[in-house]
């Protein structure tokens, strides 16, 4: 079974605010997501962390991915 999180534990589980979790979603670079029931928003736990490694950098001026 899948592992779905809210926005707000989406949000804490990466170290970012729920505002920026949701903008990201809706400027379309952020995680996936699944809409549940047409309105409820969840985060897949797995797919949710290699979003969130997908953008590690070695140095300051490397530019991201």
């Amino acid at each position: 079974m899948q592992d779905f999180l809210t926005v707000k534990e989406a949000a804490a589980h990466v170290g970012l605010s729920t505002h920026t979790l949701n903008a990201y979603r809706i400027a379309g670079n952020g995680p996936p997501y699944f809409k549940l029931g047409g309105k409820h928003v969840r985060y897949d736990r797995n797919q949710l962390e290699e979003w969130a490694r997908s953008d590690q950098r070695l140095s300051t001026s490397q530019a991201a991915a």
